[in-house]
């Protein structure tokens, strides 16, 4: 992946963040706060495989520290997919980067009053599959494939893919790869995100963190 494309997604789509400011076309208005997420919550360390430079983050802290200076995007209503902002304002949540060999994974746990609707992020996702994003650095593609996600017994999940590239960019050059696997229910919502090239099975390590947050979350 060239300097150029790399400079294009940090501002299109954050890399491997997932959080961001909540979206009138796929969330409901900012809600009272929820209750805390112990860091317990969150996977052990040793369950991403070969990961390294794993460091975690107080999603409240992430938010209002985060630049909200965006990019813009040319097709109404998509911004949120553009960003893969899953969770908005007023929530409580724990999460990580870790790198990986061929890119990075992050998992966030988060506890929220008015949980996003998976399947009409789905839907949404699924309209905004091509999106033209412009902003300071020039002008990327953002394409959008949503995929079947995990069964998981009591609770809504979603997954896709958004690949990054430049017009016109030829076949050698792919782009950046964004992998998502999100899953809810009631107030919790778990979103493990990989960037790049890491081979890792995103349903599993998804449905593993959401087994693991049910404890500490006293579900």
């Amino acid at each position: 992946m060239t300097a150029r494309i790399r400079a294009l997604v940090v501002s299109a789509a954050a890399v491997a963040t997932i959080s961001g400011a909540s979206g009138e076309s796929i969330q409901a208005a900012a809600t009272p706060p929820s209750p805390a997420v112990p860091p317990a919550a969150l996977l052990p360390p040793e369950s991403v495989p070969h990961a390294s430079a794993r460091d975690g983050f107080d999603l409240t802290a992430a938010q209002s520290d985060q630049d909200r200076e965006e990019s813009r995007v040319d097709i109404g209503g998509c911004e949120d997919v553009v960003h893969g902002r899953l969770v908005g304002d007023g929530a409580a949540g724990q999460g990580f980067q870790s790198a990986v060999p061929g890119g990075q994974v992050s998992e966030l746990v988060v506890r929220l009053t008015d949980p996003p609707d998976l399947a009409a992020w789905a839907a949404q996702a699924g309209r905004c599959s091509k999106v033209t994003v412009d902003d300071a650095a020039g002008t990327a593609l953002s394409t959008v494939t949503v995929h079947p996600a995990p069964a998981v017994p009591g609770a809504k999940t979603l997954s896709y893919q958004q690949l990054l590239t430049l017009p016109g960019q030829p076949p050698e050059l792919p782009g950046l790869r964004l992998r998502t696997v999100a899953i809810a229910a009631d107030d919790v919502l778990v979103v493990v995100r990989d960037a790049g090239t890491t081979g890792l099975d995103l349903d599993a390590l998804a449905i593993a963190a959401w087994q693991h947050a049910a404890g500490p979350l006293g579900r």
